[in-house]
């Protein structure tokens, strides 16, 4: 009986000295005062309780410690954020202020050492640089638009009289236009092996970094090095050419040729590639998917957004493609706000600077898609890294630690968003950018997402196409799952008819 007492002795000091331990190595630091809170056990921290009960983590630690607490996640010490103001702050702050973007270690690892996101300074003003080259509104308008047109007519054929699951489809969707703008694949046997090896690869980069067999983390890293040798195959063959070919891989394959601006290695073509695809994948089909789910239980915002589109399609053949023009008119869509005394060098994220007093159009800012991002809260969050010691609301964060930026409960705030858990595309109509301060779904600052005009056309086009062609009704029971991902376990289903 005595031995026994001393085991349990001995296993419960083990277990105590274990939960001790990343407050030792973290939690002290002289007279920084850090911000409040836990920091879970060596390695895994609080990631399995964080992935496991997403908003409920962040509610039942924000409710003990806080809006500002810290804790350990996804490999990281890192400092959670839920207020609204100093998020948007931590956002337009920048570099200059001590903070770059803070990815995951298993995200930078798997998007590789020249995404967008891992990277500073120089090469990331020519890595944005040549994101923004392939997707700035002249592009749209004279080739991706075309494009994007041309593959949701196809994509769309053949639905109607079947039972659909949307998610597999926007998917589908997704990725197939991605692999068509940036190297002009179509569906085929390539396609299905970047699929697959895509699929794998999104899944591994939300994971602890553990890199062994059977971990997500370990099967990310190996799909990426299938779509590198693929990558790297079809850059071979592509020099090799002599055909011209109007895609994304041609530009970045000259992009530096003119000395305007730097050549950026195969590596960084790579990497690119890979992180725009990875970028626009879940968003985009995400908000799509639930913009249907949305738009079939709320009615009069289905019938509203029929009409406009009905309309754009009145003295246009059934074949003749949407335009950049189409897509500018689409005013139940496009919010509209009034703006007086705008000055020439007034910068407000997410908004068209205009000299006069008038009706100003938002950037590319869609009702039904910002409502559908506000309310699905498709972005939880973004993350930040400290490149010092970063002093915020009396705290001081370490340098190197990461700052999770909480959105999804500014999402749901009541006094930003009245009725928040219900579905409104016009409270975008008649919002300005300073009812909308907090709105954060596609960064911030110079971080802003280079992709967001392109992505919000094509969930437009695909919208345009679905509702003017087809009617349809939810076949069974389709849960949703919404952290760490927007997802419908058992897909969500749809029978459709021609509309």
């Amino acid at each position: 009986m005595s031995l026994l007492l001393v085991l349990i002795s001995v296993v419960v000091g083990m277990v105590g000295l274990l939960l001790r331990w990343n407050e030792v190595r973290y939690g002290r630091r002289g007279n920084v005062r850090l911000p409040p809170g836990t920091m879970g056990w060596p390695l895994f921290g609080e990631t399995t309780e964080f992935l496991k009960e997403g908003p409920s983590f962040m509610k039942r630690k924000g409710l003990r410690y806080g809006r500002l607490f810290r804790t350990h996640i996804l490999g990281c010490p890192t400092v959670a954020c839920m207020d609204p103001e100093l998020n948007r702050r931590m956002l337009l702050q920048g570099e200059s202020g001590g903070l770059v973007p803070g990815y995951p270690q298993s995200m930078l690892d798997i998007l590789g050492r020249n995404n967008i996101a891992a990277v500073h300074g120089p090469l990331h003003r020519a890595m944005r640089g040549a994101m923004l080259g392939l997707v700035h509104p002249a592009a749209i308008r004279a080739s991706l638009l075309p494009k994007i047109d041309a593959f949701m007519r196809s994509h769309l054929d053949g639905w109607s009289g079947c039972v659909v699951d949307v998610q597999a489809k926007t998917k589908e969707m997704t990725l197939l236009s991605a692999l068509n703008q940036i190297a002009g694949i179509t569906a085929g046997p390539l396609s299905d092996a970047l699929k697959t090896e895509l699929y794998t690869l999104v899944l591994g980069t939300i994971s602890l970094p553990i890199n062994l067999l059977g971990t997500r983390y370990y099967q990310g890293l190996q799909a990426r090095k299938k779509l590198v040798s693929m990558l790297e195959q079809m850059i071979v063959e592509r020099r090799s050419s002599i055909q011209a070919h109007d895609d994304m891989l041609d530009a970045l394959l000259r992009s530096g040729d003119d000395g305007a601006r730097e050549k950026l290695s195969d590596e960084q073509i790579i990497d690119l590639i890979i992180t725009l695809i990875y970028s626009g994948y879940e968003t985009m089909s995400t908000t799509s998917m639930m913009a249907v789910k949305y738009l079939s239980d709320h009615p009069r915002a289905l019938q509203d957004l029929k009409r406009e589109h009905l309309d754009i399609r009145k003295g246009k053949s059934s074949e003749e493609a949407i335009d950049y023009e189409d897509f500018k008119s689409m005013a139940f869509t496009r919010a509209v706000c009034r703006r007086s005394n705008t000055h020439k060098n007034d910068v407000r994220v997410g908004f068209t600077m205009s000299m006069n007093d008038h009706d100003v159009p938002m950037d590319t800012s869609m009702q039904v898609i910002f409502e559908t991002l506000r309310l699905a809260t498709v972005v939880n969050g973004l993350m930040r890294k400290t490149t010092q010691d970063v002093e915020m609301n009396g705290h001081v964060i370490p340098k190197g630690w990461r700052i999770y930026v909480h959105t999804r409960e500014i999402n749901y705030d009541p006094f930003m968003y009245p009725d928040p858990t219900t579905f409104n595309p016009w409270r975008w109509l008649e919002k300005n950018t300073e009812s909308h301060p907090h709105f954060m779904m596609f960064g911030g600052g110079g971080r802003m997402c280079p992709g967001k005009e392109v992505g919000t056309v094509e969930i437009a086009t695909f919208l345009h196409y679905f509702v003017t062609r087809y009617r349809w009704e939810e076949e069974g029971r389709n849960a949703i799952l919404r952290f760490p991902r927007v997802v419908a376990p058992n897909g969500l289903h749809i029978r459709v008819q021609d509309y």
